[in-house]
């Protein structure tokens, strides 16, 4: 449980160093889950959220940099709430 909650707030720290790209161009993005086979789920939200180039900063921005910084996760996905 501990190297969840530890690579949680790895996750959450490279979102915080990505936030202030998005913010810049009126978006954002939340954390929302970590999953047990190493899936992050976020929302895009602001511009990000309607924004048709979402995907790509995602799947190029934010998934690359989160893999990066932090090899054990698989994947980044967004979803809607």
């Amino acid at each position: 449980m501990a190297e969840n909650q530890e690579l949680e707030l790895k996750v959450k720290n490279v979102l915080e160093q990505i936030r202030p790209y998005l913010q810049a161009d009126g978006g954002d993005v939340e954390f929302v889950d970590l999953s047990d086979d190493k899936i992050v789920s976020v929302r895009l939200t602001g511009m990000c959220g309607s924004c048709p180039h979402s995907q790509m900063t995602l799947k190029n921005g934010i998934e690359t940099a989160m893999i990066r910084a932090v090899p054990e996760i698989k994947s980044v996905e967004s979803v809607m709430m």
